[in-house]
């Protein structure tokens, strides 16, 4: 029998757990807090439709916010326990603070770490 997916509202409550329990320096400055979409969204790589985007970190100028897109999460990994998910939900949000924490401090690594993981994938489909 298939597993039925959390709801949004369950992935809600289990993000902001995740969130309460992070030091509060890691929000310095992210000033638009941590959005749950319920929309999937596809990496401008993606080939096959196959790249979701789980989250992403936001600097504009209306300011500087984690996006996390639930339904990105329902397409990929449609049959995890709640457990994994959480477990995947807590690694995205801080692989997102990541880049709020470099971004504060004018480092790129973590964004030249995602670019190799993009050249690998594009690599992996024949492309690079």
């Amino acid at each position: 029998m298939d597993r039925e997916f959390i709801s949004i509202e369950r992935m809600n409550e289990i993000l902001d757990e995740i969130a309460t329990a992070l030091p509060r320096d890691l929000f310095k400055g992210l000033n638009g807090g941590i959005l749950l979409l319920p929309e999937h969204k596809y990496h401008k790589a993606s080939i096959a439709n196959d790249l979701y985007v789980l989250g992403e970190y936001t600097r504009s100028k209306m300011g500087k916010y984690i996006t996390i897109y639930y339904g990105s999460f329902r397409a990929a990994y449609p049959h995890m326990s709640e457990q994994e998910l959480r477990n995947k939900l807590e690694s995205t949000l801080l692989h997102e603070f990541t880049h709020h924490l470099e971004g504060n401090a004018g480092d790129a690594s973590l964004e030249y770490e995602d670019a190799a993981s993009i050249a690998d994938y594009r690599r992996r489909h024949g492309l690079e």
